[in-house]
């Protein structure tokens, strides 16, 4: 049975399943399939550990035709003295959901990085780009690339960047809150790239989706921009007193190495299934949405 429209995943039996439940991505995906009168099955993190493939067994069963995974080790700092950690949700993980889904006949979305790439790039990465992580975070997201990719499950590989959303830990919240407390902050502005907007995200996979996409995909806002003219638009928003200055990033240096440039391109995407909205516009409408930060 392909997945092509809305209506066959509308069923008194659920038809997808979502890995991650509670994390920022499942969540928007979670309101967008309510939207959409989609059932869909969310086991909790004890119910579906990537790192457990048994768990897989017994939650992702026969009858189920579209696989969500939203789940990662995303704490990219912490994966350079826990790589192994990393890896085995990113990396293994990924490996045994696919094997899951392959032996259902299940079909696949998972959300891989832009850190999979260098960096060193001037124009956006195309989609069949080499990889070359700079850091473990991003090796183990290259690895659970290479797994899908050899898999033979049928799968739909999204690489996205610098994810935000109106709820969760993100970029946007904490500007949102350092802006609201400190007359000054510093942000680099020598790192490049492309903020997404998480529901803009789950709309845009389901998009793909529809149009019975596979394969590999970038996905993102549209435009792009440095942390620091992110960071000043946030501020303009939570408090226009706040003044935000550059940085380099050797200024500002972290245990994991950042790509300075990482645009995804996006052109493969927009032909399939038109323009992404400019990230200003994404930005403003999570804005005004934005729940409650300390």
């Amino acid at each position: 049975m392909d997945i092509a429209t809305l209506s066959q995943w509308r069923s008194a039996e659920p038809r997808v399943l979502l890995v991650g439940t509670g994390g920022m991505l499942a969540r928007a995906w979670e309101r967008l399939l309510l939207q959409c009168s989609v059932p869909v099955v969310c086991p909790t993190l004890t119910e579906l550990d990537l790192t457990q493939p048994e768990t897989l067994k017994q939650t992702i069963v026969p009858g189920i035709r579209l696989v969500l995974n939203c789940a990662a080790w995303t704490d990219v700092d912490g994966a350079e003295t826990k790589e192994a950690q990393a890896l085995a949700v990113n990396g293994r993980g990924v490996e045994h959901l696919a094997r899951r889904c392959r032996e259902i006949g299940a079909m696949l979305a998972h959300y891989s990085t832009d850190y999979v790439f260098a960096g060193t790039a001037s124009t956006p990465y195309r989609v069949d780009e080499p990889r070359a992580p700079l850091n473990a975070y991003g090796r183990s997201k290259a690895a659970g690339e290479v797994a899908l990719q050899a898999s033979g499950c049928r799968h739909l590989l999204i690489r996205t960047s610098w994810l935000y959303a109106p709820w969760g830990n993100n970029f946007v919240r904490t500007m949102t809150r350092l802006a609201r407390t400190k007359p000054m902050l510093k942000v680099v502005n020598d790192q490049h790239g492309r903020p997404t907007s998480a529901e803009h995200l789950a709309a845009t996979t389901l998009a793909l989706i529809e149009k019975q996409a596979t394969g590999t995909y970038h996905v993102t806002d549209g435009g792009q921009c440095t942390w620091y003219d992110f960071a000043v638009q946030i501020a303009a928003a939570a408090n226009p007193q706040c003044r935000v200055e550059a940085c380099t990033t050797a200024q500002f240096p972290r245990p994991a190495r950042r790509p300075a440039y990482s645009v995804l391109d996006l052109s493969q995407t927009e032909a399939l299934v038109g323009p992404m909205p400019d990230w200003r516009a994404n930005l403003d409408d999570v804005i005004k949405r934005m729940e409650p930060v300390g």
